[in-house]
């Protein structure tokens, strides 16, 4: 990844193409999660992914990853869209209850696993807004505790400490027996 991202700062259009084939899903769940429209979420990707190519020779590693760096823009970009809108952000779960299960395809399988996704969804939703982005980018997008911190603008310590009081505010929304 590192040299696509090297020969995509020097003006490698073939580079940024294959950096955004790689990081296309990633933005765009991360956006469809904060919007919840599908226009609007590739509305906002592409936004992100230009704005990323009009700032590839500012790009610096000081210890950041390239997608953090996209998903920042992103963030910005959702950010400024709330700012100029009378919208309000919010989590939807369309997109986890999309994920193909694994094992075998059985109906009841298919219910039983979208309930408890709809569960654990709706015990996000009642979280803070950093408690909700913290778990999200956590633990939806699998991102590392530096990338989620860069991302927040905050220190890994506390997102360490976000993502513990935000996990203990889940264990006590969701009953024990779920799963």
């Amino acid at each position: 990844m590192r040299s696509l991202v090297l020969r995509a700062k020097t003006g490698d259009s073939e580079a940024f193409g294959a950096l955004y084939d790689h990081y296309l899903d990633l933005v765009y769940r991360y956006v469809y999660f904060r919007v919840g429209s599908h226009a609007l979420a590739e509305d906002l990707t592409s936004e992100t992914f230009l704005r990323a190519l009009r700032g590839m020779a500012e790009f610096t590693w000081q210890g950041r990853d390239f997608g953090a760096w996209l998903v920042t823009i992103a963030r910005n970009l959702v950010t400024d869209h709330y700012k100029s809108g009378r919208n309000r952000l919010e989590v939807t779960t369309a997109e986890i209850l999309d994920t193909p299960l694994d094992g075998p395809h059985i109906p009841e399988n298919a219910v039983v696993t979208n309930m408890v996704n709809e569960r654990v969804m709706q015990a996000i939703k009642q979280l803070g807004p950093e408690q909700q982005e913290c778990v999200i980018l956590r633990f939806l997008h699998g991102m590392s505790l530096a990338e989620t911190a860069m991302i927040m603008g905050k220190k890994s310590g506390a997102i360490k400490a976000l993502q513990f009081r935000a996990i203990r505010a889940l264990a006590r929304e969701l009953p024990d027996d779920l799963g």
